[in-house]
């Protein structure tokens, strides 16, 4: 997880703060995580699968936001920005300001050195407590690799990983398809 810049702040100050700042912030109860400007790669990455997922779901209600919406876990004292977020249902939003959702059925985040373990460790805890939530996808920078939790109905979390660029994987919950060679289009895995 990224260095603790400031502790034990309320909700309420890290979103007042948050909503009037130029930068981004994560909280996990009390704590706020600046967030750490994006690499190319990673960049390329968020937009390629947005833009798969994008298309395929075209028609269909859902929603596929990138990079600039928080997620609110309910009834907790945890907000995260996702890399990629799909909603196929009626959006529920934290409060009127209608910037933080609180439903989503689909996570991605792109893992990064800084915030590998915390993606894996207490964010994806975290995110485990969605009701809403399906699917958690974690896809690696350094080489072409997602590893994809889908939640079962009887809510036990199932992990595949998918590696090479010749390598597909669906995500059940939105009936997509995502192809590695599109996701990892124009990543240099050498930088």
């Amino acid at each position: 997880m990224p260095t603790l810049t400031v502790t034990h702040v309320t909700p309420e100050e890290y979103l007042a703060a948050e909503r009037s700042s130029e930068t981004r912030s994560e909280y996990l109860d009390g704590g706020v995580y600046p967030m750490t400007g994006a690499s190319v790669n990673h960049s390329r990455i968020v937009l390629n699968i947005g833009a798969e997922l994008k298309l395929q779901l075209r028609g269909r209600g859902c929603d596929v936001l990138v990079i600039d919406l928080k997620v609110r876990i309910s009834d907790s004292r945890k907000f995260f920005y996702p890399d990629v977020t799909v909603i196929c249902e009626e959006l529920r939003y934290h409060d009127e300001r209608r910037d933080i959702i609180l439903n989503p059925n689909v996570v991605i985040e792109v893992l990064s050195p800084s915030t590998e373990a915390f993606d894996r460790g207490a964010k994806f805890q975290a995110y485990r407590t969605i009701e809403s939530l399906k699917e958690y996808l974690l896809v690696s920078q350094g080489t072409s690799l997602i590893e994809q939790y889908v939640r079962g109905n009887d809510g036990t979390w199932t992990l595949t990983a998918v590696a090479g660029l010749e390598s597909s994987l669906t995500l059940p919950s939105i009936e997509c398809t995502l192809n590695l060679g599109a996701v990892y289009d124009k990543v240099d895995f050498n930088s």
